[in-house]
Parts: C-alpha cells; sequence; structure tokens
C-alpha cells in the first residue's frame, strides 16, 4: 500500500486525501446534524451532560473541518503562501490569548515588538530556511529581549508575572505555530514537492487523537486533573495515542516515513499536542473562561481560533525537530 501511494503524483495524492478525508467529514457531518434534529431540551441532569458531550462532539468536528481546510488553503498557494497564512493564524491567536492577559499601560512597547517585530522575524526566518537561528531567535533572543524594553517602561508592579504571561503567549502563538509552515521546507531526498504532506500528516494525526481522546471519556469517572479538565483520564488518553498512533502509520504512504517511523513520529506528536491542551486548559482555568472567546465569541469574530489550534501549536515544534534529528536534515 505504501508503495502505491509514493507511486502515485502529488497531484494524484492530493485528490485521493481529498476525496478520504472531506467524505469522513461529511459523513461524519450529517450524523451531527441528524443527531441533533433528534435532540430534546434536557429534562435531567444526565440529559444535560449528555447535551454538552454532544456540543463537545460537534465543536471538535468543526475544528477538524477547519484544520482541513488549512491544508488544502496552504497547499493550492505554495509554499510562500502557506507561510503568510500560518503568520495571519500567529497574529491572531496570540491577540486572543493577549487579550485574556491583563497588561499595563508600561507594556504597549513589549506588545508592539512581539505583534510587529518578533512575529514577522520569525516567519522571515522561516522563509529563508534559517533553522539554526530560527530555532534560538525566541527562546533566546526575545526571551531577554521582551522583559528589558518592559524595564525600560518604569513599571515593577507585577513584573514578572507581566513579562512571564506575555513571553508564553509567544512561545506558544508564534514559535509553536511557526513550526508547521516550517514542515513544507524539509528537505527530504526523494520528496520534492510534496513537503506539504508532512503538516497534512501532522494536522490529522493529532486531530484524531484529540477526537478519540475526547470521545473514549465518556462515561469515565475520576478525572487525572479534574481542577483543570473533567475529560482527561489516563485511559482515554491512551486510547487518543493508539488512534494517533495507527492513523500515522496508514498514511505513510504519504510521507518519507516507512510505517514504523510513521507510527513513531504519530506518537510523539500526538503526545506533545495532547498534553499541551492540557497546559492551555490549565491557563484558562486560571484566567476564569472556557475558551479563548469573549462572550461566546473571539477576537477574530470566530469562537475561539486558538481552541482550534492549541494542540497544534505544541505539536509542531516537537514534531518537527525530532524529524530533523532522526533524519538528520
Amino acid at each position: 500500500m505504501g508503495s502505491f501511494l509514493r507511486s502515485l503524483t502529488p497531484e494524484q495524492q492530493v485528490s485521493l486525501l481529498f476525496v478520504g478525508v472531506f467524505g469522513l467529514l461529511l459523513l461524519a457531518s450529517v450524523g451531527a446534524v441528524l443527531m441533533s434534529l433528534r435532540e430534546q431540551p434536557p429534562q435531567s441532569d444526565e440529559e444535560t451532560r449528555r447535551a454538552l458531550r454532544q456540543h463537545d462532539n460537534r465543536a471538535l468536528l468543526r475544528i477538524s473541518w477547519v484544520m482541513a481546510w488549512v491544508f488544502w488553503v496552504g497547499w493550492a498557494m505554495g509554499d510562500g503562501a502557506g507561510i503568510v497564512l500560518f503568520g495571519l493564524i500567529s497574529f491572531f491567536v496570540l491577540r486572543e490569548f493577549i487579550s485574556l492577559s491583563p497588561t499595563r499601560r508600561s507594556d504597549h512597547r513589549s506588545l508592539v515588538l512581539a505583534f510587529f517585530l518578533v512575529l514577522p522575524v520569525q516567519y522571515a526566518l522561516v522563509w529563508t530556511q534559517h533553522f539554526n537561528l530560527f530555532t534560538v531567535f525566541i527562546p533566546v533572543y526575545v526571551f531577554l529581549a521582551i522583559p528589558v524594553v518592559s524595564a525600560l517602561g518604569n513599571d515593577p508592579q507585577r513584573f514578572l508575572e507581566r513579562n512571564a504571561k506575555l513571553q508564553w503567549g509567544i512561545m506558544v502563538c508564534v514559535y509553536g505555530m511557526s513550526h508547521v509552515p516550517a514542515l513544507m521546507l524539509l528537505n527530504f531526498p526523494r520528496f520534492a514537492g510534496r513537503e506539504a504532506f508532512l503538516v497534512f500528516f501532522l494536522v490529522l494525526v493529532v486531530q484524531t487523537c484529540m477526537l478519540v481522546q475526547h470521545l473514549a471519556a465518556r462515561g469515565l469517572s475520576r478525572p487525572a486533573a479534574p481542577a483543570i479538565s473533567a475529560s482527561f483520564h489516563w485511559h482515554s488518553w491512551v486510547c487518543g495515542l493508539l488512534a494517533g498512533g495507527v492513523m500515522g502509520a496508514l498514511l505513510s504512504g504519504f510521507t518519507p516515513f516507512k510505517p514504523l517511523q510513521a507510527l513513531g513520529m504519530a506518537l510523539v506528536a500526538c503526545v506533545a499536542g495532547s498534553l499541551g491542551h492540557l497546559v492551555m486548559k490549565a491557563i484558562k482555568r486560571d484566567r476564569g473562561v472556557t475558551h479563548w472567546g469573549s462572550a461566546g465569541r473571539s477576537v477574530t469574530g470566530a469562537s475561539g481560533l486558538l481552541d482550534r489550534v492549541d494542540a497544534l501549536c505544541f505539536a509542531a515544534p516537537v514534531f518537527f525537530h525530532s524529524v530533523r534529528w532522526t533524519f538528520n536534515l
């Protein structure tokens, strides 16, 4: 199966993936619509919990549609446009993150630095394939620059907390997300013109893991971290990892990986993405919100864009560097 898929042209592989992925999403969406038509107003606590689970399932389905469309738009527009697309996503998710992190007037220069210098420079380093500098620019240079600029604002009140929030937001929303388009620029031998399939591989295995983990958690008690997530259980987490790993092995023919390599890389991405999602839930609990939007809507006009990509922000850098180190790229 893997050799057959590799024998296809990139255009034929894209067509096959389009039919398969969007066909499955369409079937799932039709099923969700039919189930919603049969729903009745909840009359008991159990029915209320069931309705909330159905709402979460539909939210995950919407996220899957968004991720699939992002892949195809990036593929159709080419590497350069794909980098710009993910740069815009970084801008909006960082804006969402900052909107729920209180700032002071003295932080304005640091915010300008983050949005209009750090973000474009990070993506410019991706575009020019300066991967060594791209890897350390934010964790080293920006890590030092942000508090210096903030200190020059002459405001010591909650200085550490304010700067830690901004640095964390930059790491997740800019550093993490920038590794997704960087996958399209890796130079795999005998894989030229198909690098975008690595993005598809990453997105699909992480989304599969998150979806199965969520579904497997239904009916389970004693979550691992009840104060942070009522749906994170070790058993459901393992189920999600196994599902993501199997999906990765099945997709090996679209990648430069052999089946066992694809299984290993999928597990790496799923572990990072699922645990990163748990971390972002902890941050939301700290901020006293259930999603990154405000009053049901995010600052982008959609319902929590960061909620849709937070697992990807954690999975992408771990996956990217695992691939680079494993295959000596």
